[in-house]
């Protein structure tokens, strides 16, 4: 039991989130590199357009952005860590806020020179939802930036979360040298050039007359004037930041690597262990010996040569056996997960055992869904759901080929089953056509790329006018035979629920005046 309990103790799984191009899956690649993960770093848009570690799929490749999430582990300074690294674009939101659920803290990237980012308040609101810690990287310091003050202010005018810098920049773009560390009152000169490799650092004292020597007497001067600035701000509370009231502040630059270990080991201080997750049978301790797990991401062809399929998991409770029964809540069978993996990006290794904390890849033949939950047999329980976000956005889709109608249908659910699309159909209609629903429109992009490169199926696609989405609660008579306004359409999804997508909010009025007792739901989720 006591090394159970120190396992998970020295768990820490965090997701790293920014707005696009803030440099959020560089920073994750040098923590890989300081992890010893991987030897050498490459850049997201390097030029020769190499890839990053953490980005698998062709398209990002092709595009440079993160449209998956990756999960990746490694450990440093004897710890274990889950990488949660998250699409930054707003179009896949979605995915990003399913992968907050799994985490217990969350990295928070902003670009130096542009501050905060329409992005980054969408995102900061999904971890300020579940008080979850929230770490600040103020990124791209080798290149011109804003005022830090006016960062840190604007950080907290914007999200509306204290902050306290733990180190303050020395200089920016080509001026930049280095941080001060607050905490251990000293100066960090960083070298080193290369971007793929570990920068090195020199310490001086902030009163060390070789300071002048090498900053110049009025840099100097202007560095202990700021320092000095600084201690007459608030004091730094560790229990505000793990409330997720308080947000430390970190300036560095992932691309060149100056500050990002000196952030590392900080983050790895202040942050969690797995923290205890909520049920319908009240909360469960992380440190039960009973396994309990929940799926939070679906992804189907990830590796090509295999053509599979893998539930990912969060570890909630205990620790995981391979080659142990299982119980599946929402189907009410027993199991056992087959070819458990733990992840680095595209690479993967089977594994024996995981603890609460961990992130595991399960075989899936189709049965696990988002929000399952998996416990042992005699522990019934389920973790609070998922919930499924609107469509803004509807395509008529069918296939080129009517030939391939089957891999048509097989490639529209398992990308929806994924969580990236939604999928409906027209009541008493042929299965020759769907109507595909996406929060954002290049969602629409990647589902046509998927399936023309994973499933072989070239597809018409017509754009719909549907803004929104009503799930039918209930309904006096047949669904079929509402009276809909000239901008609605009736739609049944693949489990049998009548559903309304319409124009604008306006049509919900008429609906419920039109046809006495219908009554429609904000939310998907049944």
């Amino acid at each position: 039991m006591a090394a159970l309990n120190e396992e998970i103790r020295r768990r820490r799984t965090f997701a790293i989130i920014s707005h696009p191009d803030a440099g959020k899956t560089t920073l994750t690649e040098k923590f890989l590199l300081y992890g010893g993960a991987i030897a050498q770093a490459g850049e997201v848009k390097g030029k020769r357009a190499k890839a990053a570690t953490s980005d698998w799929m062709e398209i990002e490749k092709q595009r440079g952005i993160s449209v998956t999430s990756s999960v990746m582990q490694f450990q440093h300074s004897g710890f274990c860590i889950n990488i949660l690294d998250t699409p930054g674009h707003q179009d896949f939101s979605e995915d990003t806020y399913r992968t907050l659920m799994a985490a217990d803290s969350a990295v928070m990237v902003i670009d130096g020179a542009k501050g905060v980012e329409p992005q980054t308040r969408k995102l900061f609101k999904v971890c300020a939802l579940r008080h979850i810690p929230i770490f600040t990287f103020i990124n791209k310091m080798d290149r011109e930036t804003r005022d830090p003050l006016e960062l840190c202010e604007e950080v907290e005018r914007e999200l509306g979360i204290d902050t306290y810098a733990m180190n303050w920049p020395i200089g920016c773009g080509k001026e930049f040298q280095g941080v001060y560390d607050r905490e251990k009152s000293r100066i960090l000169f960083f070298s080193g050039e290369g971007h793929g490799r570990k920068a090195t650092s020199t310490e001086v004292e902030l009163d060390d007359p070789a300071l002048n020597d090498i900053l110049g007497e009025i840099k100097a001067a202007a560095l202990r004037d700021e320092v000095e600035l600084l201690g007459a701000g608030r004091e730094f509370d560790l229990e505000a930041v793990r409330a997720g009231t308080l947000s430390p502040v970190f300036f560095g630059s992932a691309l060149i690597n100056f500050g990002v270990e000196p952030f590392l080991e900080e983050f790895l201080r202040m942050t969690t262990p797995p923290l205890p997750r909520v049920s319908d049978a009240g909360e469960v301790d992380v440190f039960s010996p009973d396994f309990s797990a929940f799926v939070f991401k679906i992804q189907a062809n990830m590796n090509k040569a295999h053509r599979d399929r893998l539930a990912f998991m969060r570890i909630c409770s205990g620790k995981f056996d391979r080659d142990t029964e299982y119980y599946h809540m929402q189907s009410g069978k027993k199991m056992r997960l087959s070819q458990p993996q733990q992840m680095m990006a595209a690479e993967r290794e089977i594994i024996d055992e995981a603890f609460a904390g961990d992130i595991i890849g399960v075989f899936d033949p189709g049965i696990f869904s988002i929000g399952d939950t998996i416990t042992v047999p005699g522990k019934k329980f389920r973790y609070s759901g998922i919930p499924t976000f609107e469509p803004e956005h509807f395509m008529r889709v069918s296939p080129k080929d009517t030939m391939k109608r089957k891999q048509f249908m097989k490639g529209a659910e398992q990308i929806a089953q994924e969580g990236a699309i939604q999928i409906f159909k027209i009541p008493d209609a042929g299965m020759e056509e769907v109507i595909v629903g996406v929060v954002g429109t290049l969602q629409f992009d990647v589902f046509e790329y998927r399936m023309k490169n994973e499933y072989g199926v070239e597809m018409f696609m017509s754009g719909l006018p549907y803004e929104h989405l009503r799930r039918i609660l209930s309904c006096p008579g047949d669904p079929r035979d509402l009276t809909l306004c000239t901008d609605a359409k009736l739609l049944e999804d693949f489990r049998g629920n009548y559903l309304v997508a319409f124009g604008g909010e306006w049509s919900v009025g008429f609906l419920t005046k039109h046809n006495p007792g219908l009554e429609l739901s904000d939310t998907l989720s049944v």
